[in-house]
């Protein structure tokens, strides 16, 4: 499935051959994001991965790096993250050395011009206008910001226009030196590639990066003792709403069943929110849930829209959803069929060489060690209906309900006494 190399000054490399593509796919991963932020300076490694865009000492204009990759069929893009930042390149597997060569330049030798930062400054802007104006994309921000209370992990990955204006040129010089070492970096590349071929490239292009001098990770804890509402009045046709609940981190080994939960619940028209919010009540157009896992938290949301009207109606049928899994054990056909629909999606979303390289590398950078599919299947087969139902009993608990609004509404008093299970 793969193999490994870790180069002297501590980059990990990462690969998987893939006999049957024509494409290879480069992904730097650097374990760095905005949980590694101070306050005033929110926003700054999103602001990073942007910048690194405009321009290089070898490629002045910022089109040149474009050119480079699409002027061969490839594709360069990145994001950023709470806990990792990435930069990936797919091109013909030819081209290989010349997406190792852009992405190096882009991250070693970037001018920072001062006036492509302003106006990359105001892309921002816009970015974040854009969300503010977007109800169904605010409300995941707003239940962040609820969940977590003011720490880190619940703020805004982007940023707000207070931080991202505060940020200067020296600033995001130092924190791309600072954050960007080889400890934190995990090269992965797929498709038809050699092994030996990408450590070569890596260590060309890598094996100088010096060793991290100390971590800004900033860790979160569960604070919360009391059912949460946060309401953001807005005259909208449709009231979007997110409940939510802390949950496990992703070093727990129990997050092979907190995903079999979220499938129980989202993955599908099959799942029990479509089935009964949509299918059975008819309530919404579109429901889903999905756990965020992080390295020493995680939670569960379900987003809904509905007509403001129905909102307590669609409130109380996902807590009856809550409620439904801490009450009886998910009967053995359906935890089958959802074992099987994990397995599927699994087998499937491997087919392309990008997403085997994001496969390696994000396990090597969150675990350090990769799992391949059929160990990951064996850990998915594992789970059981009582596993499942006792954690629905240790996540689904009144005190730590959450819920965000964005509707139009004069209070969130109404919704209080909702959350009960």
């Amino acid at each position: 499935m793969y193999q490994k190399t870790l180069l002297p000054n501590g980059v990990r490399v990462v690969t998987s051959r893939m006999g049957h593509v024509r494409s290879a796919s480069l992904i730097l991963y650097f374990r760095v994001g905005s949980r590694y932020e101070p306050d005033a300076r929110a926003g700054i490694s999103h602001f990073l991965e942007h910048m690194v865009f405009k321009g290089t000492e070898r490629r002045p204009d910022p089109v040149l790096l474009t050119q480079e990759i699409e002027g061969v069929g490839g594709i360069l893009n990145a994001a950023t993250n709470r806990e990792s930042t990435q930069y990936w390149v797919k091109v013909p597997s030819a081209h290989l050395a010349r997406a190792f060569d852009v992405l190096a330049d882009m991250l070693r030798h970037s001018l920072f011009l001062p006036e492509e930062l302003e106006k990359e400054r105001y892309v921002i802007f816009e970015e974040i206008r854009g969300i503010h104006d977007t109800p169904d994309d605010l409300i995941h921000d707003v239940i962040d910001e609820l969940v977590w209370d003011g720490q880190p992990v619940g703020r805004p990955v982007i940023g707000t226009q207070e931080t991202v204006a505060a940020i200067t040129r020296d600033d995001l010089i130092a924190y791309l030196r600072s954050q960007y070492r080889a400890d934190r970096l995990v090269v992965a590349a797929a498709g038809d590639i050699h092994h030996e071929q990408v450590v070569a490239l890596a260590e060309q292009y890598f094996g100088d990066l010096p060793p991290s001098e100390g971590d800004t990770f900033v860790p979160a804890a569960v604070r919360q003792t009391a059912p949460r509402v946060r309401l953001v009045a807005r005259p909208t046709e449709q009231a979007h709403l997110c409940l939510a609940v802390p949950a496990l981190p992703y070093t727990d080994e129990r997050r092979y069943a907190q995903d079999t939960l979220e499938a129980v619940l989202s993955s599908g028209m099959s799942s029990r929110l479509f089935q009964e919010l949509r299918e059975r009540l008819g309530l919404v157009y579109e429901v889903y849930g999905y756990f965020r896992e992080y390295a020493d938290v995680g939670q569960g949301v379900v987003y809904a829209g509905t007509d403001p009207g129905r909102a307590e109606q669609a409130i109380e049928a996902v807590l009856r959803e809550f409620a439904k899994l801490r009450e009886s054990p998910v009967p053995a056909d359906e935890l089958e069929r959802t074992k099987e629909l994990r397995r599927g999606r699994l087998v499937m979303g491997l087919e392309d060489s990008r997403a085997v390289a994001g496969w390696i590398g994000s396990q090597e950078l969150v675990f350090g060690e990769i799992l391949t599919p059929e160990q990951v299947m064996e850990r998915i087969d594992a789970v059981t209906s009582e596993e499942l139902q006792a954690l629905s009993n240790e996540l689904f608990r009144p005190e730590r309900l959450n819920l965000a609004i964005v509707g139009p509404y004069d209070t969130g008093d109404r919704f209080q006494a909702l959350l009960r299970l």
